[in-house]
């Protein structure tokens, strides 16, 4: 195997974790910011790109440093390493919002995953984390994620998150699937990705479904999120109160009546 081999276990349910056992000489890549705790014995250091062994050179760091920015991520990454000399040692890495995090074997679907860009959490060091471009202009404009999408590619196991619930499909030969466009998280590279109109004005502008929706076509894999970061997002920002004060709470009579006059 180029990347290494780590083990992880999850802890809890809506608001997950993953600690991850490093053999001595054993290291985890992972978006800055993400870790919750370590033991010592672990060494930390910031590196450009991804950590992917085989980069060589200046060139080849900055050039994967360059991918991560296009995706809107930092140009750094952090690498925990278990310097110990003799041991295991854990390191545990904590989902940014509630959902699930969810382990993703490259070695049994094929050495790539494509992803939403902010779904990465961690993997094994010799994992690429790249940018996979959208080429069909329907998915890039009304896709939800753009033309950009980041890929996994590698045989080790990487972690990503999701909100909500995480369903996964395997889908059949020529099977097909319409999702949500934000509440798709990942897929297989075997998998057809398109984006498909509503078909019916009426069930466009007022169905609250959105003009376009995800199409997935098998052979292959897809991860689904319940709640996608985007819609918590606006419900939160829809209940928060003005900054001028407000008196509809959620036990006030006048509340409805506050909403209508709004």
């Amino acid at each position: 195997m180029n990347a290494h081999e780590i083990d992880y276990i999850l802890h809890g349910d809506d608001m997950q974790c993953v600690e991850i056992e490093l053999d001595p000489n054993e290291s985890v890549v992972a978006e800055a910011g993400g870790m919750m705790m370590m033991e010592d014995g672990i060494d930390m250091e910031t590196i450009f790109g991804d950590g992917d062994n085989n980069q060589k050179g200046f060139l080849g760091k900055l050039v994967g440093a360059g991918k991560r920015v296009i995706t809107g991520e930092s140009l750094f990454m952090t690498v925990f390493t278990n310097t110990a000399r003799v041991g295991k040692k854990r390191v545990s890495f904590a989902a940014p919002y509630p959902g699930k995090i969810i382990p993703v074997d490259l070695s049994e679907l094929g050495g790539k995953v494509i992803c939403q860009k902010d779904s990465f959490l961690c993997a094994a060091k010799g994992v690429s984390i790249g940018i996979d471009f959208q080429k069909k202009l329907g998915t890039g404009f009304f896709g939800g994620e753009g033309f950009i999408m980041q890929k996994l590619e590698g045989d080790g196991l990487a972690f990503l998150h999701a909100g909500g619930t995480i369903i996964r499909r395997e889908l059949q030969p020529g099977e097909k699937l319409r999702i949500d466009t934000g509440c798709l998280v990942a897929l297989s590279k075997e998998v057809d990705y398109n984006i498909e109109y509503v078909g019916k004005i009426k069930s466009a502008f007022f169905g609250g479904e959105g003009l376009f929706f995800a199409t997935v076509q098998g052979p292959g894999t897809v991860w689904v999120q319940t709640l996608p970061f985007s819609r918590l997002a606006d419900r939160v920002i829809a209940s928060a109160p003005s900054s001028g004060g407000d008196s509809r709470g959620e036990g006030s009579i006048l509340g409805g009546l506050g909403r209508l006059l709004d």
